[in-house]
This record gives structure tokens, sequence and C-alpha cells, in this order.
């Protein structure tokens, strides 16, 4: 499996990154949306199983494959699942030419200094050793920031480095995500903050230490082009952060330098209760979307 195709497509490739890293707490709310209520599964493992099949319906849809979407964030459970007999990570790239990638965070500290650190993540050396051979490029950890305040955001971009750099260690490329909250007061403002503390960290790193970058459609367009453009940063991507499809792309429209990682706006408007030509068509659709955006 080769790591510098996956490369020359993470930072060549026209299209956007699908986020498909639904964890324990994000699953029920995505499972709602999708049309399974918490009624029709008893147990974590069915509702788990319900979560791979949303997955690998998408997986196997007409539409995604590396023509449109360059890369795929995956959770850490679906490294252990198949589609038609072959894990999941090794299917997505061999067979759809979709770039793979791990979410490695285990959720969010309490809110303190107006942000939300990343939880200790144990054996992340182990999971990192586990996943290179299935043919993983990259991971994604992902914090929040709430408030500008300048202690908070560079404390998170500390910590975001750092994992990365284990990351990196470990012969992949991480995918840094200090959110910024679309709802706060004072997001314009910890965008600047966040901006500078994110030059700081990448002029430390050395050559060879390449990183992505995932961020929020900021409020002033364009904001980190001189981010994106850095030598250590292969690509900038966007996270949708609760906007509609709709106004996600059309923020996104505004960020030359950005294309998407959506994954509420991916799976907007899917059921279970579709038909796959449906489900393909209303997937296809938003995939198209995605996609203009970006490119």
């Amino acid at each position: 499996m080769s790591n510098q195709a996956q490369r020359e497509q993470m930072t060549k490739g026209a299209g956007f990154i699908a986020a498909l890293d639904q964890s324990g707490g994000s699953t029920p709310k995505a499972l709602a949306l999708y049309g399974v209520d918490a009624a029709q599964y008893g147990s974590e493992e069915e509702m788990f199983d319900e979560i791979q099949q949303m997955r690998a319906r998408i997986i196997l849809a007409n539409d995604f494959t590396r023509e449109k979407v360059i890369g795929a964030i995956l959770f850490e459970r679906t490294l252990g699942e198949e589609i038609d007999g072959r894990q999941v990570a090794e299917y997505m790239w061999s067979e759809r030419g979709v770039v793979p990638f791990l979410k490695i965070d285990k959720g969010l500290e309490d809110q303190i200094n107006g942000v939300q650190m990343m939880k200790p993540i144990p054996g992340l050396a182990d999971t990192l050793a586990k996943a290179a051979p299935l043919g993983v490029f990259g991971t994604k950890e992902r914090s929040v920031i709430h408030e500008a305040n300048a202690e908070g955001i560079a404390a998170v971009v500390a910590q975001q480095f750092e994992v990365g750099r284990t990351v990196l260690g470990a012969g992949m490329v991480p995918i840094i995500e200090p959110e910024v909250n679309i709802h706060s007061e004072s997001k314009a403002e910890a965008e600047e903050i966040l901006k500078a503390e994110l030059l700081k960290n990448l002029d430390a790193l050395g050559e060879g230490q390449d990183v992505m970058l995932k961020l929020t459609l900021p409020s002033k367009a364009n904001l980190f082009a001189e981010v994106a453009a850095h030598p250590r940063v292969l690509r900038v991507v966007a996270l949708s952060g609760g906007y509609s499809t709709d106004e996600a792309c059309a923020l996104l429209d505004q960020n030359d330098n950005m294309i998407a990682s959506f994954s509420r706006a991916l799976a907007e408007g899917l059921s279970k209760q579709m038909s796959d030509d449906d489900f393909n068509a209303a997937l296809g659709s938003n995939i198209d979307k995605i996609y203009r955006a970006s490119v």
C-alpha cells in the first residue's frame, strides 16, 4: 500500500475528506438523524452494528470514490470491521481510492479557560502501531475552543502539537483539529488568537514533520491562508461544525485555501429506510455539493 500515493492524493487531490468517525458519544445522534431510533437497538454492541451498516452503505455508494472523496476519517472500532470480507481501511483505499485516517482522541475534558482539552489517550503508541500496517495514512484529534481566551487557546494548540509529534513519530500524518464553537460570541477574536498559535507551533516543526489541520470555517474569509501556505502544512480542511450542508458549502466557497471535511453535512437527508437508489442519489447530491465547494 503506497504511502507516497496517499500523500500525493492528500496534497494535490481535488475533492474533500469525509468524516465517518462518529464515536460512542455522537453515534446515537447520528443514528437518530439516519432514522434509527434508540429503541431499535438494545445494547452498545447493536448500536455500533447499526452505525457500521450506515458507514458501509456510504462507502459502497456509487459516488464514494477518489473522484470526489480523497480521504475519510474512521472511528477506531471501524478498523476491525470488514466490507466484502476485507478490512475497512484496506478496502477503502484499494477499491475506492479513498485515503483512510483514524480518529484517535478519547473525547473532551470539562471546560477550563474557555476551552476543552483532549482527554488522555491511553495506548496511543499501540493504536498507531496497529493502524499503520492497515494502510491508515494519518489520524485526527479534536479539541474545542469556546471563548477568545489566549491562555486556553495556547494550551489547546500545544496539546494538539504534542499528540501530533507522537503521530509523526509513528510515520503517520496528524490532522490537528482545534475546533472553534460556531456559536461562540467571541468566535472571530478566538480565530485570530488561534491563527497566531498555529503559526508559532508550525514554525517549531522540523523538516519532514508535515501535518494537516482541520479548522472551523472562519468568520473572516481566508483568515487561514497563511496557515495553509506554511511549508509544514499538507492541507487545511474545514469542519461543518453544526452548519447545514448549504451554509457550510457557501462559507467554504469564500475560503479558497480550504477543502471540506464534513460529517453531518455529508449524511444530511440520508435514512435507513431509503431504497438503495434513493440513498445513492441523495448521498451523491451531498457529495457533489461538498466537492464543488471544495474545488
